[in-house]
């Protein structure tokens, strides 16, 4: 086997299996399907060039730490220092469908609640400054623990935990002021 083949048969193994996630940390850093996709493909292209570097262990955080910081370069070159918004609803509506579960009578009530409660923890989400945001999807979203949360972002896990409190913070302030006022319990 070539030393190409290793390489190709070796980058299949450590990076295809986690594209998805991949795709879904880039679609929240960048804010839209588009953009993510374009992020995942040069960050792909720099897995490939370094899957022989990779030195076992598990292969996501080292493959979304790429992906990370593929992200931001890409975003520092094509996008003006501005607040980034999500435009893929998508992600949302499928964890609204799981939300209400299939054993769940789904009416249409139900379904506009669920979107709504979506819509506006999507907005919630994704007006977060970035680097809480991040640290919230790595954590929330991506299920990955403090300490690769913290080996992505290259910041030590107190400074993990404490963008992941304020994020959450700031999360649950959002949506309260998003709530109608007969919603709210204050």
């Amino acid at each position: 086997m070539t030393s190409d083949q290793q390489q190709q048969r070796r980058f299949n193994e450590v990076v295809l299996p986690h594209l998805d996630d991949a795709l879904s940390l880039a679609r929240w850093l960048t804010g839209n399907v588009v953009d993510a996709e374009d992020v995942v493909q040069d960050a792909c292209i720099r897995a490939f060039g370094a899957v022989g570097k990779f030195k076992g262990g598990n292969p996501r955080p080292w493959l979304l730490s790429i992906v990370r910081n593929t992200a931001f370069t890409w975003m520092a070159k094509n996008r003006p220092k501005q607040l980034l918004v999500t435009d893929d609803e998508s992600v949302f509506e499928n964890a609204a469908a799981d939300m209400t579960g299939p054993a769940a009578q789904v009416t249409p009530e139900v379904a506009l609640i669920a979107k709504a409660d979506a819509e506006v923890l999507t907005t919630a989400i994704a007006n977060l400054p970035l680097t809480f945001r991040e640290t919230l999807v790595l954590r929330e979203i991506e299920g990955l623990s403090y300490r690769e949360i913290s080996e992505i972002t290259a910041v030590p896990i107190g400074t993990v935990m404490s963008r992941l409190a304020r994020a959450r913070d700031l999360l649950i302030l959002a949506i309260g002021k998003a709530m109608p006022p007969e919603g709210r319990t204050t």
